[in-house]
């Protein structure tokens, strides 16, 4: 279903004015309804008068000739934020405790990972 949606968004986009199609969104179908979401009530109004020529856009693609019927809905979009970085620090009384645990250990990769962990210690000059 997720791969007939997608078709459905990348078919209509490319047939859509380029100011509108990044306003609409295919939300889901279900029992030959497909469901369009809008940013704003403008766009909706124009999809309601476009309908009749977005029904015969959409019957051109496999899977979607069923389609008899759109539900418009209007809703804000909201972008997605990227988590903040959250900085981590390594104080050096951490870094000689790795430190000291990779001496202790053979030459492996258990051992560059550990000296490598630890070299990423704050130095005191970077803590005032």
């Amino acid at each position: 279903m997720a791969t007939l949606i997608d078709r459905a968004q990348s078919h209509l986009r490319k047939h859509l004015p380029t100011d509108i199609a990044e306003h609409v969104h295919v939300g889901g179908y279900r029992d030959g309804v497909l469901t369009l979401i809008t940013d704003r009530a403008a766009w909706l109004t124009w999809l309601r008068y476009e309908q009749p020529r977005l029904l015969k856009l959409l019957h051109q693609l496999p899977g979607f000739e069923a389609v008899l019927k759109f539900s418009l809905k209007v809703r804000p979009v909201r972008p997605i934020k990227a988590a903040p970085r959250q900085p981590r620090r390594l104080s050096p009384a951490g870094a000689d405790a790795l430190t000291h645990c990779a001496e202790g250990l053979e030459d492996s990769p258990l051992k560059q990972a550990l000296s490598r962990l630890a070299s990423h210690a704050s130095s005191p000059a970077d803590e005032q």
